[in-house]
């Protein structure tokens, strides 16, 4: 769902992650806080790379048994129809490689971060380790911490 100018203007914009993502269908600690960024003022973009990594938890969930298959089947369709706009990965992977290795963080984390930084939006995150890795560089404004959401 695309958004006009002056909506996005009026709304709070933020790049969301897979860590954040899954726990819209996976009950897990900070979900009611993920829950928080549905909220029609928030406008939620996020790489394309979001629906593998989802289906990535997904496929886990479902080998290691903790989840029936017929439940996680049903979770990629639901992300699909939520109000996210998604922008192409392979137009962030050269700034995404750069963040990378300034930050000595993965590329993946990272495809989420350029987007941010793009778009000067806010990236949120449920990834501990990537968000404090964060902290001590130029690019801790992009980041806000699932428990973090207004």
């Amino acid at each position: 769902m695309a958004h006009s100018e002056t909506e996005r203007r009026a709304m709070s914009l933020y790049v969301v992650d897979a860590s954040v993502a899954v726990k819209w269908f996976i009950a897990e600690v900070d979900s009611e806080a993920a829950l928080r960024l549905l909220a029609p003022s928030h406008g939620l973009i996020a790489p394309d790379f979001l629906w593998l990594e989802v289906s990535s938890v997904v496929c886990q969930q479902i080998q290691r048994r903790l989840m029936p298959s017929k439940e996680g089947l049903k979770i990629l369709p639901a992300l699909r129809k939520l109000p996210i706009q998604i922008f192409p990965s392979s137009d962030l992977v050269d700034s995404a490689t750069a963040i990378a290795l300034e930050t000595a963080t993965s590329i993946y984390d990272c495809v989420y971060l350029a987007l941010a930084v793009s778009l000067d939006a806010q990236m949120v995150t449920a990834d501990r380790r990537f968000y404090q890795a964060l902290a001590p560089n130029r690019f801790a404004n992009y980041a806000l911490w699932i428990g973090d959401v207004p």
